[in-house]
């Protein structure tokens, strides 16, 4: 069986930096390892939790259970259909690495996800999106282990219920198995998406609207706005964008002409952001937590601060937008 690690701490395996630990700790290469644990979880009646790249989760105590970590990391090309190529990627695979891979290989579809920190298996139960587009856009099929029936099924992208940030791992199958890895369709066309914000005006300004050029053009994006984890502790977005009617999309629009809208559906998304900005938490800081000055949607560890008190900063900002907008935020990173 994998080695069981007591009293692991995760300061350096959530991009929060959050100074936690777990009283088990272990991780896993194949499925007869994951098999082996939960046998030990059942046997010591232990709560888990399966933690990948930790950068969509906030510790706000230690974790009294059994921390599994994925480390199994092979990206394969399975099958080809004309121009679409399958490209199955495990869970521990980090999500960089497998954006590399198709670009390496002028295979396109998920260059405008580059950048995001995290690893393939959460992909899927996020429906990681970033420059107008989604995982579910590409994700063609997720192998799942079902714990309780100790078997393996092979998900369709219609069967996973995607949804914005949303998907059927964080309602019905939460807590029920893990993903094993994730198979994309990808394409051998050229297919730039480059409507979303900046994105044309920073490809066309390098005169590379290529694969590579695109990706490229993302990564300077992101690294103008966003704080590497490396360097101040965050988790990307903290927030969802809300997404209201468009009655009332209309109504805020009357009231804050400035307010950004997207369509979404027949309903209109809104920019989180922008709505924690003109509350006025832009930049602000409380001890060690704080919200980053450059992307509000950003909250921020300066060094010491407790998961707590990030959790603290969060339910402030909650507070206000929903004085001042009438409108609920919901969080996109888990709270653990």
């Amino acid at each position: 069986m994998a080695e069981i690690v007591r009293d692991k701490n995760l300061k350096n395996l959530n991009t929060f930096g959050i100074n936690a630990s777990a009283s088990n700790y272990a991780e896993f290469r194949t499925l007869d390892e994951l098999r082996k644990l939960f046998d030990y979880q059942r046997t010591n009646d232990l709560q888990w939790y399966i933690l990948g790249g930790g950068s969509n989760i906030l510790f706000t105590e230690d974790y009294q259970g059994l921390i599994i970590h994925p480390v199994c990391s092979d990206i394969m090309t399975t099958h080809t259909e004309g121009d679409k190529i399958y490209v199955q990627a495990d869970a521990g695979t980090v999500w960089d690495d497998l954006v590399g891979f198709a670009v390496e290989h002028g295979l396109w579809g998920i260059e405008n996800l580059y950048g995001i920190p995290g690893l393939v298996g959460s992909s899927p139960i996020q429906n990681i999106g970033a420059y107008g587009v989604e995982a579910k856009d590409c994700i063609h099929s997720v192998k799942f282990y079902d714990k309780e029936k100790n078997k393996i099924f092979d998900l369709s992208a219609s069967e996973c219920k995607f949804g914005y940030r949303d998907s059927i791992f964080k309602n019905e199958l939460k807590g029920k198995g893990v993903i094993l890895s994730v198979t994309y369709c990808l394409s051998t066309k050229e297919n730039p998406r480059l409507d979303y914000g900046d994105l044309r005006h920073e490809a066309e300004n390098n005169g590379k609207l290529t694969l590579k050029g695109i990706s490229e053009a993302v990564i300077t994006i992101r690294n103008g706005k966003l704080p590497d984890p490396k360097i101040l502790g965050n988790s990307g977005s903290f927030f969802k964008n809300p997404v209201v009617n468009r009655v009332r999309a209309e109504e805020l629009k009357k009231i804050h002409p400035d307010i950004p809208v997207y369509p979404h559906g027949d309903n209109v998304k809104l920019a989180a952001g922008w709505l924690i900005d003109k509350a006025g938490w832009k930049g602000r800081r409380i001890n060690d937590a704080g919200v980053h000055d450059k992307q509000a949607l950003v909250l921020v560890n300066y060094g010491r601060s407790s998961g707590k008190e990030i959790l603290e900063l969060a339910e402030s900002i909650k507070k206000d937008i929903k004085t001042i907008f009438y409108i609920d935020m919901e969080t996109e990173v888990n709270i653990l």
